[in-house]
């Protein structure tokens, strides 16, 4: 019977059909980070339970830990705590830590394909919803909730309700300027926030196809953005280049023995998906949002949405109440309006090939005199390439804060926040009301178009990328 990528996977992994139509998968791969590795430890300790298989499991600092330099001086008393615990216990239990300053530290996201510890055909589970990162690679990778981080440290398994199946094929090529970030932000917009609820996504098509692995990162990474939690893209000759080699990937001739089964994995050609959807983006502008949800998004160029033109009363009360929260107007055009801070980073634009983007802009100008700018790498190691490469000269020349690994302010944490009435462009991969801090506006944007703002002082494009508003 013909089988999709994703059913070949879960297939690989059953290890028993339970009732209620649960399965219980096996585990390859569990991340485990600061705000929950000590938590969930500590619960294994108080009920006498040892970690099945520490070997499987990896740990780092990246949520709570402040973004400034001289950490762990900086440490807020929460996040100390926090990371004390995650200290102790990754050592009580085996468990490899990649602690702050030590090669791999960083987002947990970031990490995972950059060591090779996310491989295709593998089952990966962390306890964050952007876990659906690591389905680039040809994983297949969910976020899980606290009491199922305790139940995977204490059997190395998992209990899932089995999905439906959709797959998206992205046709076209993406015009000058054009990023994976816009091209999903686009699909959001298009499909809905509830579009994926209950689906195992699969990305395919000719623009998958043609995109780099960070690309595709950035791509899967926003899954649950619309609405599924597992998102993927089949395993391919790019994706066995970018793992050769790889920290914890396979070496030698397992490495060959690896890539002969992982390209067996692609969906079968005559392969049936519940739902279907073919999105061409061969003439998508970048994207720029506009309220407090990924799906309220419109072309830079563009303008905010009239709730009026809404048929569904509540849509049209959500909406309503976005563009209030966010103090704008119905028809107002995006360019032009006034921000005070732009943040580069995140686990959805915080890779290399993101800050060259960004520095790209950025070397043509200053970020403006009332706009605050931070640039985040999203792991030790990019920041150490960024920094290799000259990235850092040239964000701070232009006035960038260039910062230490972590999440920072992709949400708000008790040492890294903005203030209420700030209107904030970023590279993260959610605009919820408070995300960033309590009354705090977020717009999400391309690594190039937030860069390009902070150089204008206002919602902006990018010189010579060919539409409306770019920075002079």
């Amino acid at each position: 019977m013909p089988r999709s990528l994703f059913d070949k996977i879960w297939a690989d992994h059953t290890v028993a059909e339970l009732d209620g139509g649960i399965t219980l998968l096996g585990v390859d791969c569990h991340l485990i980070h600061d705000l929950a590795a000590g938590p969930a430890l500590d619960a294994l300790v108080a009920r006498a339970l040892p970690v099945m298989c520490p070997d499987k499991t990896f740990a780092t600092p990246d949520h709570g830990v402040t973004s400034q330099p001289d950490r762990p001086a900086r440490l807020d008393p929460a996040a100390a705590r926090l990371l004390t615990a995650l200290r102790e216990r990754t050592r009580e239990a085996g468990i490899r830590l990649f602690d702050l300053g030590q090669d791999g530290q960083g987002i947990v996201h970031v990490i995972g394909p950059e060591l090779g510890l996310t491989l295709p055909g593998a089952l990966l589970v962390c306890g964050d919803s952007h876990t659906c990162t690591h389905g680039a690679l040809g994983a297949l990778a969910f976020g899980i909730g606290t009491s199922e981080v305790v139940h995977v440290l204490a059997t190395q398994t998992i209990r899932q309700r089995k999905p439906r199946t959709m797959r998206i094929h992205i046709e076209g090529l993406p015009p000058p300027g054009v990023t994976a970030k816009d091209i999903i932000l686009f699909i959001i917009g298009a499909l809905g926030t509830r579009a994926g609820q209950g689906y195992a996504v699969e990305y395919a098509g000719a623009a998958v196809r043609a995109m780099t692995i960070e690309q595709r990162l950035t791509l899967c990474n926003l899954s649950i953005e619309l609405g599924a939690k597992i998102g993927m893209i089949a395993p391919d000759d790019r994706t066995f280049e970018y793992l050769a080699g790889r920290p914890f990937a396979p070496g030698g001739a397992t490495f060959d023995a690896a890539v002969a089964y992982w390209r067996t994995l692609g969906s079968d050609a005559d392969a049936r998906f519940d739902v279907e959807h073919t999105i061409d983006i061969g003439a998508i502008e970048p994207q720029f949002t506009w309220g407090t949800s990924p799906q309220d998004v419109v072309a830079l160029s563009g303008r905010v949405p009239d709730p009026e033109s809404e048929a569904d009363p509540a849509r049209r009360k959500r909406m309503q109440d976005a563009i209030a929260y966010m103090g704008l107007r119905a028809g107002q055009p995006l360019l032009g309006t006034a921000i005070d801070c732009v943040f580069i980073g995140s686990c959805t634009n915080g890779r290399l090939s993101d800050l060259r983007e960004a520095a790209a802009v950025a070397r043509h100008g200053h970020v403006s005199p009332h706009v605050r700018a931070w640039v985040v790498p999203g792991s030790l190691r990019v920041q150490r390439a960024a920094e290799a490469e000259g990235l850092d000269r040239i964000f701070r020349e232009a006035g960038f804060e260039w910062r230490e690994p972590g999440c920072s302010l992709c949400f708000a944490s008790p040492s890294e926040y903005l203030e209420a009435g700030q209107r904030s462009v970023s590279t993260t991969n959610r605009n919820f009301v408070g995300r960033q801090g309590l009354g705090v506006r977020t717009h999400l944007a391309s690594p190039a178009i937030a860069a390009a703002c902070a150089l204008a002082g206002a919602i902006s494009g990018v010189r010579g990328a060919g539409f409306p508003g770019e920075v002079q």
